[in-house]
This record gives C-alpha cells, structure tokens and sequence, in this order.
C-alpha cells in the first residue's frame, strides 16, 4: 500500500475517533482522559511489538528522538487537542488541528534555509482563511448543538487547538529520521506513547489539579477510552509512521490533515443536521491551502 493511502487511513481513523472522544474527554477532562488513553495504548503498542519482533529493530540511538517526539507530538499536544475538543467540539478542533500541515511545511522550510513564497504563500492564506471562516462563521445556532458550542474564552480555544498542530508537526519532523532507518513503526510508536504516558503519570502524582479527573472513570468510559486510542493511536499514528517511511513529512501531512472534511459527514449522520455552507467552505479551504503549500 501506498503511503498516500496510509495517512488518508490515518485522517479517516482519526475523524473516527475525535467524534468517540467527546464524552469521554468531557467526562474525565484533557489532562486524565489523556492519561488514560495514553495507558491503554502503550500496552497495546508494546505488546504488539513484542509479538511481531519488532523491539530487536530498536536500538540506543533511536530512544531520545522517539521519546522526544512523544513528549512533544503525544504529552503536549494530544492534551492539547482534547482540551480543544472540550471547548469547541470536533469539528472546530480538527480544522484548527488541520494546520499541523502548515506548520510541517514551515518547519521543512526552516530546516533547509528556505522561505515561503508563491503558491507557498497562497497556500498558507488559504488554511488560516478556511480556519477562521468555518470558526467564526460556520457555527449557526440552530445547526450547532453541544458538539459545536464553544465553551469560554474562544481565543484559548484557538491557541489550544493550534498549539496541539504545532506539537504533531514538530513530533513529525523530530520523528522522520529514525522512520528511515530499520526502526519498526510499531515499536517506534509504542516508544512515543510510552515516554508521553510517563509524563503525564509524573504529572498525575504531582497532585496537580488540572492532572485530577473531573468525573470518576467507571468501566464504560474506560471501553470507550481504550477504543479510542486503539483506532487513532495503536493504528492511526502507527499508519502515519509507516508513511513517513515511503513519503515527505509535508505530503504525509497534506493527506492526514483531510480530517477535517472526513468529519463533516460523521456530525451529519450523527447529529442528523447538515453542517452550514461556511463549514463546508472552511473544510475545503483549508485543506485546498495545505495542497497548495506541498505542491
């Protein structure tokens, strides 16, 4: 398989689960739900890993990027991400999310001296114009529902959802290099999780209040949890690894971030109310831009 068909999997499974994670992430808050999940599918990684053999593939040199991607790409921005969720739904969030390829791009861009320019330009134009107009426009009341009320300040929303974008890029780019070598994605991925799951444990027994569940986990959540990340983590991001073995971290990172437009049929079906025009435009805009800036 083509990697263009494992990070177009990886945006499909991911749509998939960001309308999974909404009760759970509002029932336990960010920083526990992503504890829990982050648990559940380091043991499923790592278990993975050991049967397929794919632990003998690691070796000393590939720890520190691939624990450094988990911090970055996994602790900082999932939770960042869920706290998103919480304040402005799925949709919203996975726009915002979608500009992870942006930042990609500029981070490529940095890396090898050079600038953006031309179609580079109108693309970057074209994300953050599809972003504000689905954002600001595309939330009409009697269309909108719980899943697309934005809960507080809508700025920290913003900076949330764009700071987690930012964390996926740069845990990309961090992780590019060790996805050429002989590393297994498998093990690479359970890794990254397992260094994100430290973390926040650490965090966890620090006390911290925003490290404390909201609600009580009870066996229904904990299902929908472990759900959760076996579709966007065990094999979501496990399909990203393997495409960012075959293709260019901008390219994987144009088709991943077609999420946006993958969840727009999902919010129909489930909430039984077509999204407005300015959320289809925003969709569109925003993922036509991404094209525009890898082309």
């Amino acid at each position: 398989m083509g990697y263009e068909w494992l990070a177009l999997g990886a945006a499909c499974l991911w749509a998939l689960s960001s309308m999974i994670s909404v009760a759970p992430a509002r029932h336990l808050g960010a920083f526990a739900y992503s504890r829990w999940r982050m648990g559940c599918v380091t043991i499923m990684l790592s278990t993975l890993a050991w049967f397929t053999g794919g632990w003998l593939s690691i070796d000393s040199s590939h720890l520190y990027p691939m624990m450094l991607s988990g911090l970055i790409g996994i602790f900082i921005g999932d939770t960042a991400l869920f706290a998103c969720f919480n304040r402005m739904g799925p949709r919203q969030a996975g726009l915002l999310f979608s500009c992870h390829a942006l930042f990609s791009a500029i981070l490529g861009y940095w890396l090898f001296n050079e600038t953006l320019q031309g179609w580079e330009l109108a693309g970057a134009i074209s994300v953050f114009s599809g972003v504000s107009i689905a954002i600001f426009f595309g939330k009409k009341t009697d269309n909108q529902g719980t899943w697309e009320e934005v809960r507080g300040n809508i700025w920290i929303a913003i900076f949330l959802g764009l700071l987690a974008a930012f964390c996926q890029a740069l845990g990309g780019v961090i992780a590019k290099p060790v996805m050429l070598t002989s590393a297994d994605p498998i093990a690479a991925s359970a890794i990254r999780m397992a260094s994100a799951f430290g973390a926040h444990s650490l965090l966890r027994m620090t006390n911290v209040p925003l490290a404390r569940p909201i609600t009580p986990i009870n066996l229904r959540i904990l299902g929908i949890v472990a759900l959760n990340g076996f579709l966007a983590m065990t094999v979501g991001m496990t399909l990203i690894l393997y495409a960012l073995q075959k293709g260019n971290v901008g390219m994987v990172a144009l088709l991943s971030s077609t999420t946006p437009i993958m969840i727009l049929p999902l919010l129909w079906l489930y909430t039984k109310k077509a999204p407005n025009r300015f959320a289809w435009l925003g969709a569109f805009l925003a993922v036509i831009g991404t094209g525009l800036i890898v082309s």
